[in-house]
């Protein structure tokens, strides 16, 4: 993996056409951006929604088929979901990152599935977690003999159907494993719509700008050709056509932070 990361796609797998059009804007981007490590991000089971009539998605056979499509057309890696330990094995056989949910973080036994692929492992730290609890969580991933792990940051629930970030997590958590800042998922409203979650994405790339000059090794961010008719997070989703800016944005301010990242004021 190359030194920073953005990770990037649809929030769910809706169409294998919604995945091959947000997948060639990453590769297009990928040309642009060559000091840039671009993972592909989608999930095929959206399980923990808010109703039990809103969309999970298509499903793990279907979905893995259309992330190996984006994979092999597009040479791009890959990064999505596992909600139960007997997923570890077939997802690994497509992905390069397994993602554990942030409702998860602190499952063991699906920690030590996704160990034990010998994959890199992205874990989203829980809503409900201080950032010094997620050095319980590296150390369950390096029981279970993986070396490569991200902790992502997205946000801590502050009141009811509302998330506020603590940046000093990213340093926090940097102490542990490499940290990467989930932009769109923390300004997120869980729930806050009644039957479905709401989101104000209007702040997602406020969030991202500060997390970059804080110190992070990747963003994270759920991006879509047309947020508003997403069928999972459109509220928090970046519009596709803005993604080329906001990336050229968060780079130029990391640049500048580089410079100051190590310099201690006590």
């Amino acid at each position: 993996m190359k030194e920073f990361l953005i990770i990037a796609g649809p929030c769910a797998i809706e169409s294998e056409e919604l995945l091959m059009t947000v997948a060639g804007k990453l590769k297009e981007l990928e040309s642009k951006f060559k000091e840039v490590e671009f993972v592909f991000k989608s999930s095929f089971d959206k399980a923990n929604r808010s109703s039990i009539n809103s969309f999970r998605g298509h499903g793990m056979e279907f979905g893995l088929k259309a992330l190996r499509k984006v994979k092999e057309e597009f040479g791009l890696k890959i990064t999505t979901d596992i909600h139960e330990s007997w997923q570890a094995e077939p997802v690994a056989e497509v992905v390069d990152i397994i993602q554990i949910p942030a409702f998860l973080c602190r499952q063991t036994d699906l920690l030590l599935s996704a160990a034990k692929t010998g994959k890199p492992v992205n874990v989203k730290k829980g809503q409900f977690l201080a950032p010094w609890d997620t050095k319980n969580i590296v150390e369950k991933l390096k029981f279970g003999g993986a070396t490569d792990i991200y902790l992502t940051e997205r946000g801590v629930s502050f009141g009811y159907n509302n998330l506020v970030v603590d940046f000093r997590s990213l340093p926090i958590m940097s102490q542990y494993a490499k940290v990467i800042f989930d932009a769109t998922h923390s300004v997120q409203l869980p729930g806050g719509m009644g039957n479905k979650s709401g989101g104000q994405r209007e702040f997602a790339f406020p969030l991202m700008r500060a997390a970059v000059a804080v110190g992070c090794d990747g963003i994270f961010m759920e991006t879509h050709p047309n947020p508003d008719e997403a069928l999972s997070d459109g509220p928090n989703q970046i519009p596709l056509s803005d993604l080329e800016f906001v990336i050229e944005a968060v780079l130029e301010i990391r640049e500048v932070s580089k410079k100051f990242r190590n310099i201690p004021v006590r």
